[in-house]
């Protein structure tokens, strides 16, 4: 039998990336019916509404919800099919931070972040998270972010259901590297 945390991964490709793999379709913003999801995940691992309800409650970084009647699920960011998640603007902290791989240095030193393959920037809180995020990467680095002087400077920031910040890209003036 598959993982638990084998199928949660499935999931997130499924709702951030790829829904056409299992026959689905994301609404505009990002909702996938639970049934067909449930459906079509079977297809490659064994699903049920309970274990779904148990990937969506048990993910330490939550990102997934449920509808009001859980009859529709998305990802809450980080997607690279254009969907509009219903993020609301809102005025960041002073400091945010942005960890990354060692090799992606001297490209955001000289280019700024950029969203890549993503709608956005994903920004952290703290520095410990942004040096998990740095570790997927290689040798981590962490950048600190000069969120509040950018939004001053009209840089709109939205933080999603799960708390991850998030911006368009972040020019140069705007990092420190830690």
């Amino acid at each position: 039998m598959k993982s638990l945390r084998s199928t949660s991964k499935y999931l997130s490709l499924i709702l951030r990336h790829r829904p056409e793999a299992i026959g689905i379709t994301l609404d505009d913003h990002g909702w996938a019916d639970t049934a067909e999801l449930i459906e079509g995940i079977n297809k490659t691992y064994p699903l049920t509404m309970e274990l779904l309800e148990e990937i969506v409650r048990s993910d330490e970084k939550q990102r997934y919800s449920f509808n009001a009647d859980k009859t529709k699920i998305r990802a809450n960011q980080g997607h690279s099919i254009p969907v509009d998640v219903e993020l609301s603007e809102a005025e960041p902290p002073e400091v945010l931070y942005h960890g990354t791989g060692e090799k992606s240095v001297s490209s955001i030193l000289q280019e700024g972040l950029k969203p890549m393959s993503r709608l956005y920037v994903h920004l952290s809180n703290d520095t410990d998270t942004a040096r998990k995020v740095g570790s997927r990467h290689g040798k981590p680095v962490i950048f600190l972010v000069l969120a509040g002087e950018m939004y001053r400077d009209g840089h709109p920031f939205y933080r999603s259901a799960n708390g991850v910040w998030l911006t368009a890209d972040v020019p140069v003036r705007y990092l420190k590297q830690l």
